[in-house]
């Protein structure tokens, strides 16, 4: 059999080419037999110039104007065929010979050598050999008629050469072609077949060849006269030996003649499409495969079997009518024929009809049936024992590849540039279409698709291709790791090591073999993040276009931001470093070890790192990857470059994300990612990145660490924070906002330190100073932190409550290439002060206290106090004791640090330190600060007296004065909430007038909050510390009887001093001075008391110790609003000691505000106002 056979091929000249002489470059020789090759189709009407008449030619219907002469030029010659006698087209009938002169330089010997190629071919009519790229020595030579020159010249001139050589040559053929008919009709000729007896003909057979000869003739002239281009004499000599075959019962040989009547009639009306002429072809050739098949029935075991025509017939007719519309039909033409196949001997025969049917079936568009029967060319090709036949093998089922879904990557790629289908936009990469998926995985046909790939790898290794053979190792690995055991995954691991080291170091292969590598997420830093577009209208350039927070998203976004398109846009800087997280994967048996990994990107304006990762056995592992933007421009990754077994490849995202989405829907064997235990898939939008210039690049750190500021409530502290400017250009303009929670805690920023460091250079810094203040922790602060227990006070910032520094900044203009100003991006910083706010100073309580001390102080205490405008009742300590209120704070240290407690008391305009009275020593305590060490407490007493109002006001009770009135009245309601603002007012003036600082260390200092715990203690007695009482009492000592003044500005003489006690049996002139502190006139009686330490009272007329002079009992006493009267009197003491002197008076005919500010509960109720008393101490006489 022959391969490439069609219904035109009996009218084709079989031309040998053959290179002669010395070795020829195999560029030369594609070059030389593509330019012989350009002419295989040559007019009859340009052959007159060449062609002779010698004689009057048989052919008498050449279609000179119109016909053709067809050549086949078969490079290398072929074998002759013992057929030859039986089809005129298989025997070479011409020779041409290419010779390369540089390789060549001896003509005599090309000459020689042309000599005895042509004898391997007896049958050629006709020889030229062309002699290329000629020295002008040889040119200048003797000129030889049996090598024909082609000079070094352009092309055209080349063609042109060769279509005048090629002309001359189908000149001669046909000449001999006339020559041979006229000697075949005139003297005949012995035709014989392989089928044809091989020993001594007997008498019945050579009686049975006499009769055959004449149409085995006629047979012969009508191959000669369709090889001459001249159809209509051709099918006249068919017609005669169709007959004389009939009648001789030369069944073979009228298959022949058949086969020829049809072929001239195909060619005769070549190029017309006639149903007629296909209806008629059709029926001959299946009567030419009937007579076939009788002949091969009718000859012995003994013959050769001619069922390679029938077969021949059959793949002729197929191909005749392969058309989609005739597929059922050519379909069971092409598989009868392989049925046949069987019956064929000789095993190149079978191997070239599988490969026509297979051609065929792909032609079809059968491409599964065209791939199982390269697979059969393939089995056949693996029989013979040479690297040729593997080779042939390996690119024989590399075919098939296609077909089965395991090609190559590289074969996808050729066939997408060569397709005219639009390429997807870079928009679309990333989306996948679930037909693609169904079309490239189908489970169902794994087992044949391992055996495929199997089947390549096995040709590849006996063909000594390494690169094909890890290709196909790598993808029978990758794609069928859940079908291979482990022991195979470990040998097709030791088939990729072994190939690889046969590979020059850095071979790139188009297939990736493992890791599965699937993009994971892009790791922005807040740098990338925070790039914001400037608008060159507005001074404030950042407002509107950069995020309002420190998040990346927000819920809040336009609702039309997401309509055109769901892909992220990402900006990356030149220069600067960007991440990409990928996920890499091994679901296989052994360990894998990656070599580098890196970024893929075609665009050239990116450097990618490379970077080594170990792979256990079935495991999966996250990697960064990192890179560097060279240049401005987009950039697109379609997935990274691994180098892995010693081999390059790229590994794709997109065909990883079709793989995972085919196991989703079941359409693969198994999800790499899933067996090695990671998360389920999930799709990940691949964005549009751009690059950007370079830009500045602000770094802030805060001066002594970078960790939370630890503040105890109320602290205030200055916080140094550095900006260094880390990238490559100028920092020309910066601002700085603050934004989150709690602003009020940034007191100030130092703007003009920062702002006069501008520009800040490249490696450039500025410190500026942030004033924070520590806001006070609320209950459920204090239950989120364990703030309860001192030793569990939480260091760590909480998010979300915490202030920023919002830092817009932006380098210079720059100019475009058009001469325009262009605007460069800018950047925002956000500078989180991460403020840790714990409980320093803890409030355990606040109570009020209530006692009666004698008056008993201290030299610092006595010193009169000046106020330009007293607006408060001062009691004068000069003037006996007082009935105090105090109110007592309770403070814990929970913290490791030491603190000093000051207590400042604000009196109007005047800060007058109160000195704490605390638990010890009075007198040594009012003179120091209370310093708290850690886990210890202490009480902090704050007497109240001061806070007195100085007038017993009406309006306090204006409530239950009004009681007469009527409810609706609107001036009572008016009133009312007039005296509860007044109220209200008052209290939160005595509140704030109380101060509780503490400082620790050198430059920590605060304040404790502790209004709401005053406001709790104090609610129940506020009208008793605000009201004053409406009367009060005060004693004087006079001296010579002279009553001296009280607001007297020099009391050192008058006061009664402790280290000035008062002499026993001595009289002692004293008064009592009753002040009114009400708006109206006060009668009552006046008693004055004294009592010894025993609490006996001193003046019974029984056992008086102490004589009087002067009333002290039921004296009457009218006082005026807001003035004072005197009482004097004078006292002797008989025995020295302590004493304590008291004033009480009852007061007669008491107004409704006396009642209430007594608390009295009926009308008749006497009221008795009681001073507090006076400590005397009286010494004896020596």
């Amino acid at each position: 059999m022959e391969p490439g056979l069609s219904i035109e091929s009996g009218s084709a000249i079989r031309v040998a080419v053959l290179p002669v002489g010395g070795p020829i470059p195999p560029p030369r020789l594609r070059e030389y037999a593509a330019l012989v090759a350009r002419h295989a189709r040559v007019d009859l009407a340009s052959l007159r110039t060449y062609y002779s008449e010698h004689q009057k030619s048989p052919f008498m219907h050449q279609p000179w104007e119109t016909g053709c002469l067809r050549l086949k030029f078969v490079l290398g010659g072929c074998v002759p065929s013992p057929w030859e006698d039986f089809q005129s087209s298989r025997k070479v009938l011409a020779v041409i010979g290419i010779c390369h002169l540089p390789s060549s330089p001896d003509l005599d010997r090309v000459a020689a050598d042309f000599i005895d190629a042509v004898r391997s071919y007896p049958s050629a009519l006709a020889n030229r050999c062309f002699a290329f790229c000629p020295t002008d020595a040889q040119m200048a030579g003797k000129k030889r008629d049996d090598i024909i020159m082609f000079p070094p010249s352009d092309q055209q001139s080349l063609e042109l050469h060769m279509l005048t050589m090629i002309q001359d040559l189908a000149a001669s053929l046909l000449m001999e072609f006339e020559k041979w008919v006229l000697r075949a009709e005139s003297t005949g000729t012995i035709l014989k077949t392989p089928l044809d007896s091989q020993s001594s003909l007997g008498s019945e057979e050579v009686i049975k060849a006499k009769k055959r000869r004449l149409g085995r003739a006629q047979k012969i002239i009508g191959d000669y006269c369709l090889l001459a281009g001249s159809p209509v004499d051709a099918n006249a000599h068919y017609t005669t030996a169709i007959e004389l075959a009939r009648l001789t019962g030369d069944v073979f040989w009228h298959a022949g003649a058949l086969e020829g009547c049809v072929c001239a009639l195909v060619v005769d009306r070549m190029g017309q499409s006639d149903p007629v002429l296909e209806d008629e072809v059709k029926y001959r050739y299946y009567t030419i495969i009937q007579l076939y098949r009788r002949a091969t029935l009718q000859d012995n075991a003994q013959r050769v079997s001619p069922v390679s025509f029938e077969l021949e017939a059959a793949l002729k007719l197929a191909r005749y009518l392969c058309r989609r519309e005739l597929a059922k039909e050519v379909s069971d033409l092409l598989m009868g024929a392989a049925d046949g196949a069987k019956a064929l001997i000789d095993a190149s025969d079978r191997l070239i009809l599988y490969i026509e049917i297979a051609r065929l079936f792909g032609t079809l568009g059968y491409k599964r049936k065209a791939a199982f029967f390269s697979r059969q060319v393939a089995q056949l090709y693996l029989q013979q024992d040479n690297a040729y036949a593997a080779m042939s093998a390996m690119q024989v089922l590399t075919m098939t590849t296609n077909a089965y879904h395991v090609q190559s990557r590289k074969t996808i790629k050729i066939n997408h540039d060569s397709s005219k289908e639009p390429r997807a936009s870079n928009i679309d990469s990333g989306k996948v279409h679930p037909l693609s998926i169904v079309s490239l995985f189908e489970s169902q046909w794994s087992t044949l698709q391992m055996v495929v790939l199997r089947e390549i790898l096995m040709s590849s290794i006996r063909a000594a291709d390494p690169l094909s053979s890890w290709s196909a190792a790598a993808r029978l690995l990758r794609s069928f790791y859940p079908l291979i055991t482990p022991a195979g995954q470990s040998g097709l691991a030791s088939s990729l090591s072994n190939s690889a080291d046969k590979l020059p170091t850095g071979t790139r292969c188009a297939d990736p073999c493992l890791p599965f590598i699937r993009l994971h997420s892009f790791p922005l830093h807040p740098s990338q993040r925070d790039i914001v577009k400037r608008n060159p209208h507005k001074k404030e350039w950042w407002t509107g276009a950069g995020p309002s927070g420190p998040f990346i998203y927000t819920p809040f976004s336009k609702a039309g931001a997401s309509s055109g398109t769901s892909k992220q846009e990402v900006s990356w800087i030149v220069g600067e470093p960007v991440q990409v997280m990928v996920e890499l994967a091994n679901p296989c048996s052994f360990d894998l070890v990656v070599e580098s990994i890196y970024l893929s990107v075609h665009s050239g304006n990116f450097d990618a790192f490379p970077v080594s990762v170990s792979l256990p056995p079935n495991t999966s592992k996250l990697v960064l990857l990192s890179g560097i933007p060279t240049q401005v421009g987009q950039i697109s990754i379609p997935g990274c470059i691994v180098h892995c077994f010693s081999v390059i490849t790229e590994h794709l995202f997109k065909e990883v994300d079709c793989l995972l989405l085919g196991a989703a829907q079941g359409l693969v064997l198994s999800d790499p990612f899933r067996c090695c235990g990671s998360n389920k898939f999930k799709s990940v939008n691949f964005p549009s990145i751009s690059v950007v210039p370079p830009l500045p690049l602000l770094v802030a750190n805060f001066v002594g660490g970078d960790g939370s500021i630890l503040l105890y409530e109320g602290e205030i502290r200055d916080v140094l924070i550095t900006l260094t400017n880390a990238g490559t250009i100028p920092v020309g303009e910066a601002n700085v906002a603050l934004s989150g929670k709690n602003q009020d805690s940034v007191i100030s920023i130092a703007h003009s330190t920062w702002k006069s460091a501008l520009p800040i250079k490249p490696g450039g810094e500025v410190t500026f100073a942030v004033t924070l203040r520590a806001w006070h922790l609320s209950s459920a602060d204090l239950d989120a932190d364990g703030s309860k227990s001192p030793a569990n006070s939480r260091r760590i910032a909480r998010e979300g409550i915490n202030p920023f520094l919002d830092i817009h900044y932006a380098g210079p203009a720059a100019n475009a290439e058009n001469g325009d100003v262009s605007l460069p991006p800018g950047r925002r910083l956000v500078v989180p002060l991460n403020i840790c706010v714990v409980q320093g100073m803890r409030l355990v309580r606040a109570r009020l206290l209530s006692m009666e001390i004698p008056a008993r102080f201290t030299e610092a205490h006595l010193r009169p106090v000046k106020h330009t405008n007293i607006n408060l009742l001062k009691i004068d300590p000069y003037k006996g004791s007082w009935g105090l209120r105090l109110l007592e704070l309770e403070l814990f240290n929970p913290t490791d640090v030491v603190f000093d407690v000051d207590v400042a008391v604000h009196l109007d305009d005047a800060n007058v330190d109160q000195r704490v009275i605390s638990d010890g020593n009075a007198a040594d305590a009012a003179c120091h600060k209370t310093r708290i060490d850690r886990d210890y407490s202490a009480r902090v007493l704050i007497p109240l007296e001061n806070f007195k109002l100085p007038v017993l006001d009406a309006s306090f009770f204006v409530k239950e004065s009004g009681g007469d009135e009527p409810l609706g009245s609107r001036a009572a309601a008016i009133a009312e909430r007039n005296a509860k603002a007044e109220l209200n007012a008052s209290i939160n003036n005595l509140i704030s007038k109380i101060k509780v600082k503490w400082h620790s260390g050198r430059n920590s200092s605060g304040e404790l909050n502790i209004k709401d715990a005053i406001q709790a203690a104090l609610q129940a007695s506020i009208m008793d510390i605000l009201l004053p009482d409406p009367l009060t009492f005060s004693f004087k000592l006079s001296k010579n009887g002279t009553v001296t003044n009280v607001d007297s500005g020099n009391p050192s003489s008058n006061v009664l001093k402790c280290e000035d006690p008062i002499s026993a049996h001595e009289m002692t002139h004293m008064e009592v001075q009753i002040r009114n502190n009400t708006k109206e006139i006060i009668q009552m009686n006046l008693s004055i008391s004294c009592k010894d330490v025993a609490g006996e009272n001193c003046f019974d007329e029984n056992s008086a110790t102490v004589l009087w002079a002067g009333v002290l009992s039921d004296i009457h006493l009218e006082v005026p609003p807001l003035q004072e009267v005197v009482h004097p009197f004078s006292v002797y003491f008989l025995v020295p000691g302590d004493y304590s002197l008291q004033a009480s008076s009852v007061i007669i005919d008491a107004t409704d505000i006396l009642r209430a500010r007594a608390k009295a509960e009926s009308p008749d109720e006497p009221i008795l106002c009681r001073g507090s008393p006076f400590h005397i101490r009286v010494v004896g006489t020596a």
